[in-house]
Parts: C-alpha cells; structure tokens; sequence
C-alpha cells in the first residue's frame, strides 16, 4: 500500500535523487564559469569576463518563474510525477548543449548566444523542479516528520553543489589548468546530462502522491487565477519570506567560491577544496534544522535566520574580505552558513503547508521562483558589479536590508506547523 514505510522512503529517496542531479546540472555552470568565461568572453579583465557569465547565471534565473508557472500548474493538473520527469529531461537537453557548444574563437557571438540558450532551457527546468520537488517530498513525509523529510530537498539541491564542487576537485587533479582551461570545463556538463537522463528512467517509475491523487478524484484544477484570487496572502507571503533567504543562500554558496577567489586571493584550488568540506557540513546541517522544527515549529527558527542574519552579515562579509587565513574564512563561512539553514531547511515545508493540493505546486513554485530570479539570481551580479565600482561593501548592507525584510515576515506570518494545509489532506480529499 501506498502508507507503507518502505513506500514513503522510496519516494523520498526518488524524488531526491532527481532533485541532486537538476540542482548539480544547474550549479556546474557557476563552479566551472572560472574556467569556462575566457572561451565565451574574451576579455583582458578577468572580472569583466566573470560579470559577463553571471549575468548570463542571471537571466537563466528570468526562466525560473515560467517553470514555476509552467510546471507547477502540471504538478497540480497531471500529477507530481509528470512535472518531475519533464523538467529533468529539459535539464538534460540544456547541459548537452553547453557540453557541445564550440568557442567565441571559433563561431564568435553565437557562442554566447547557445550559451545563453542553454541557461534558459535549464532555468525553465529548475524553476519547475523546485515547487514540484518541494510539493512532492512534503506531501509524502509524515505529519510529525515533514520538517525532517522535506529538509532533504535542500539537502539534496545542496548535494548537487557538492557533486559539481567534487568533479571540479577531481578533473583539477587528473588535468593541468591549461586542459581545464581549454576542453576539461566541457567534461563535467556531459556527465550532467547522462545523469539526468538516468534520472528519467528513475522518475518515469516513481508512484504519485495521495495528496494530489485525492486532490484529483474531487476534479478540482488549480490556475494562476485562482492562486491569486483565493490565496493572495500566502502568495505575498512566499515572497516575503524567500526574499532574504535566497540571497543569503546564493551570497555564502553560489557566490563564495568566486568572492574567494577574486576578493580574498585564495587559488581556484585551494576555494574549491575550502567550499567542498563548507557545502559537506552544510548539507549535514540541514535534517538537523528539520527535526528542531518538527518539535519547536517553523517560526522559531525562520525568526533566528533573521535576527542573526540581519545583525552579523555585514561583519561576516567584512571579515571574510580582509582575511588572509582560510582557516578563518572557513570558519565565517560555516558560521553564516549554520544562521542560513535556519531557512534553507524548513523553507519548502513552509511553503507547501501554505496551500491545498489542488494548486500547491503552483503556488511552491511560482512565486518563489519570481523572487529567486530577482533576488537569488541577481546575487552575483550585484556584487560583482559594486566590486567593479569600488564599492564592494554596499552589497553587505543590501543583503542584510533583504534579510530584515523578511524577518518582519517571519515575526508577523503564523507558524504552518500549527496552521497546515497537509493536515487537511489526510481527512479531507481536497482542501
């Protein structure tokens, strides 16, 4: 039967491994882009070079609200399980493409242009994958466990940084710079794309939620229009409370390996190395925060993400900049990531307790997606660009104005441990 344990884990452990390999595909691009940039954008400034495949990061985060929209409203109309496998297969097709595309040297602008290309396909499949995810994982967990069960959505989506970080780390040790310089960039995309073919045989054989399946036997259609007009609160505060937490996220992940790199001095090497073992223990953190928030609730520890993060990133980033140690940097690191995971583990749950079955993924998923795309996305060319300027700091104070934004979020939303749409869907067949 479908309660079943062996089930439930099953799922899990499906649904995850699908959402590793999106988010390693998603991410490959912005750890090999230090490797990668000089081919697409030929420049003498290497930061010129840098803002340029960031900027490209960036618009692939424009497509993440269409996926959002697009996935979701199929999440809610055809199933979980349809959403999941298409956006998987479209990752595929966006990662083949980067793999094979050749240099500026050789086809001149429309290098760039297939890149760019590439990134939309991918940034419509992420922007699906995360809401569809999200939804998929909570609706399977256990109601005194979805905290802990949905955390691995993060646990994996960080995997999926690390796995990227781990075949940097090997093809840096089996290379010269010159050949990762030249054609080694390539190697990490091709295996992107096997994987996430892979993961479509996995997907096209995962059974469906209850939620959705109960959902569906009372023919309700979820729709944009009903998402807005019947939950528009909820809608504004998915918003709110992603706004700081994506940035933060993407400014200590995403970012860091470049802000080390470009501001601190450390050598690629030596960043990718320093950021595996931080990613490691970052995604060890975040079951742990899951299962405090089953037993204390969501709200504690989204209100101890701001207050901490609002008070201490500025002299986070600070020290970070000026030190010379990466014993140091290490530890700042793991510091603002250990205030971060008070969001990144209970956000998805947060979300999804927000909204019935009928239009749960749209509503996970788009406006997320919205705020991911001018908040997550811009981070790197925001800083990158203050940096350029000679105003590097300014984006500390940007990041902390986001993160006390949505702490007032936090202080004034209800705690959806208490207030869950997925309690509703174990009595009732639709909310």
């Amino acid at each position: 039967m479908k309660n079943t344990d062996t089930w439930r884990i099953k799922a899990i452990l499906t649904g995850s491994a699908g959402n590793l390999v999106e988010w390693y595909d998603w991410y490959v691009y912005s750890t090999f882009a230090l490797y990668f940039a000089p081919v697409f954008f030929p420049s003498d400034n290497y930061t010129a070079q840098l803002l340029n495949t960031a900027a490209i990061f960036a618009v692939g985060f424009l497509m993440r609200p269409v996926g959002g929209w697009l996935f979701g409203a199929i999440a809610d109309k055809k199933g979980r399980k349809t959403a999941m496998t298409l956006s998987v297969l479209l990752m595929s097709l966006g990662s083949m493409l980067i793999a094979f595309t050749p240099s500026h040297a050789s086809i001149g602008v429309m290098a760039p242009v297939l890149l760019l290309l590439a990134r939309l396909l991918q940034g419509l499949s992420v922007g699906g994958e995360y809401g569809t995810s999200a939804t998929y994982l909570s609706e399977v967990a256990t109601a005194n466990r979805r905290g802990f069960y949905s955390s691995f959505q993060y646990v994996t989506l960080i995997g999926g940084q690390l796995t990227a970080l781990g075949v940097q780390m090997i093809l840096q040790s089996l290379l010269t710079r010159e050949q990762l310089y030249s054609w080694g960039w390539r190697i990490p995309f091709v295996i992107g794309a096997l994987l996430a073919l892979f993961t479509l045989y996995l997907r096209s054989h995962m059974q469906e939620s209850t939620s959705f399946d109960k959902s569906k036997a009372t023919d309700k259609k979820g729709s944009v229009k009903e998402l807005f007009k019947k939950y528009p609160r909820a809608v504004l505060t998915v918003v709110g409370l992603t706004m700081g937490g994506t940035l933060a996220f993407y400014t200590y992940t995403t970012y860091m390996q470049k802000f080390l790199v470009n501001t601190v001095k450390l050598s690629i090497e030596r960043t990718t190395t320093l950021v595996f073992f931080l990613m490691l223990i970052y995604a060890c953190m975040q079951p742990l925060f899951g299962l405090l928030s089953d037993k204390y609730g969501r709200k504690p520890l989204l209100i101890g993400f701001g207050v901490l993060g609002t008070l201490f990133t500025v002299p986070i980033l600070t020290g970070i900049s000026q030190t010379t140690s990466e014993s140091t940097a290490f530890l700042l690191i793991l510091v603002a990531l250990i205030i971060v995971s008070g969001y990144t583990s209970i956000n998805a749950v947060v979300k999804a307790e927000m909204f019935p079955a009928e239009v749960r993924a749209l509503g996970v998923g788009f406006p997320y997606a919205l705020t991911v795309a001018l908040f997550g996305g811009t981070a790197e060319s925001i800083a990158l660009y203050f940096k350029k300027t000679g105003h590097e700091s300014w984006y500390y104070w940007y990041v902390t104005v986001c993160i006390f934004i949505s702490l007032l979020v936090y202080i004034t939303s209800k705690d959806t441990r208490r207030n869950s749409y997925l309690d509703k869907d174990l009595t009732e067949p639709s909310a």
